[in-house]
């Protein structure tokens, strides 16, 4: 039986980190990052989950996806119109700028999406809105994303035994993960987990992630040396062994922002030597240019942005953001609509996400329009909250365009 509650040590994190941050305090010493990032063309990456489309947008930049070659973690070539809201990625593109409005934009050259863990139910506590996966403790909260075809309902539609993708920000502090999209898979050939490394040995080529061991004795296949306190994907065979689970498939799993003159970075605190010494997602950051953070801690979630040279994020600004800012995060929605449901107040999108709205009470706010031109073919941005069951939008405020 996994145990909903079972933390891993977080102390190989810490030895890690702290054979980082002398690395990281030497390059804060030099004048690469501070002095103006690469000094080629200007180009941004950005890492987080996907919370609206209509271009594709991640830590608040909506990026043109249209020229994007997208691919998945394990280097498929993929198609953008599989990408979905809640999916983590890892965006290059063009230099931020922003449009007639304000916002931020840029031009995706490259998306990468991957989830943290594929595999099989272990166990559910429903009203505590937690579950096992492969060993792993997954949260749910008001902001993850379930899809809507193959999970109707949520969580209370997931079984013990079901086997389940999880697109998630590992949580350090509790050893768990937040998760941002679930999604229902039929029989797969691989299991899937990016987590931290710990408990390794080398003699017996094993370690842990969480409460599971795994093995790479034997794998044959091009690896990356794993150490204690780092983040790896692993791809597994899904029969264990004993108590062991195969390695079929061994990657570094940190974000590599690379060469970057803006970076915008989403997660949580994976590790922290001081209040300007610490990683988000396992990404070196150096804030001593930034004006002292109140509440920044292991597990907390925070976005950064700043410029990126030899694997440090030398920050600019760095936002901490509580578990109810979140948990009620707003989505924006913008496209074609595809067909209308009058009945149940609601409308779907060329890309297949529904929206609904509400006309009493708590109500919609229509702009340049009304609820009559809500019709096929119309072109809207919708913006709100997730349902309850987290399946759809439920719009505050629409905008005909």
């Amino acid at each position: 039986m996994h145990s909903l509650d079972k933390v891993p040590a977080v102390r190989p994190i810490r030895l890690w980190a702290r054979a980082l941050w002398l690395a990281l305090a030497l390059t804060g010493c030099g004048g690469g990052v501070e002095s103006g990032g690469t000094g080629a063309t200007p180009a941004s990456f950005a890492s987080g989950p996907i919370t609206g489309f209509g271009s594709v947008i991640v830590n608040g930049v909506r990026f043109d996806d249209s020229k994007a070659v997208v691919t998945d973690d394990d280097d498929g070539k993929s198609d953008r119109a599989k990408l979905r809201l809640g999916m983590t990625t890892e965006i290059r593109g063009s230099a931020i700028t922003t449009d007639s409005t304000g916002a931020p934009v840029s031009t995706a050259s490259q998306i990468v999406f991957g989830s943290d863990i594929l595999g099989r139910v272990d166990s559910i506590d429903r009203a505590a809105k937690r579950l096992v996966v492969l060993g792993q403790g997954v949260d749910v909260n008001a902001a993850t994303v379930f899809d809507d075809e193959s999970v109707k309902g949520g969580l209370p539609a997931l079984a013990v035994g079901d086997v389940v993708e999880v697109y998630a920000l590992f949580d350090a502090a509790k050893g768990r993960y937040t998760a941002t999209r679930i999604e229902r898979k039929d029989a797969v050939a691989t299991y899937r987990l990016r987590g931290v490394v710990s408990q390794l040995d080398v003699v017996a080529k094993a370690f842990n992630i969480g409460s599971e061991r795994i093995s790479y004795a034997g794998f044959t296949g091009a690896f990356v040396t794993p150490s204690n306190g780092s983040f790896v994907r692993v791809r597994l065979n899904p029969v264990q062994v004993g108590s062991l689970w195969r390695v079929t498939g061994l990657k570094d799993g940190t974000p590599k922002p690379g060469e970057r003159d803006e970076v915008r970075l989403e997660g949580r605190v994976s590790s922290l030597l001081s209040p300007t010494l610490f990683s988000v997602n396992g990404v070196a950051v150096n804030a001593s240019g930034v004006p002292p953070l109140a509440g920044l801690a292991l597990g907390v979630r925070v976005e950064v942005e700043g410029t990126a040279s030899d694997g440090v994020l030398m920050a600019s600004k760095v936002e901490v953001k509580t578990e109810d800012e979140a948990d009620r995060r707003e989505f924006e929605l913008r496209g074609e609509i595809n067909s209308v449901d009058t009945v149940n107040l609601s409308f779907v999108l060329r890309r297949g996400e529904t929206v609904s709205y509400t006309l009493t009470g708590s109500a919609t706010e229509f702009r340049h329009g009304t609820v009559a031109d809500l019709l096929p073919g119309a072109s809207v941005d919708a913006r709100g909250l997730l349902s309850s069951d987290g399946a759809r939008l439920v719009a505050t405020r629409i905008t005909f365009k």
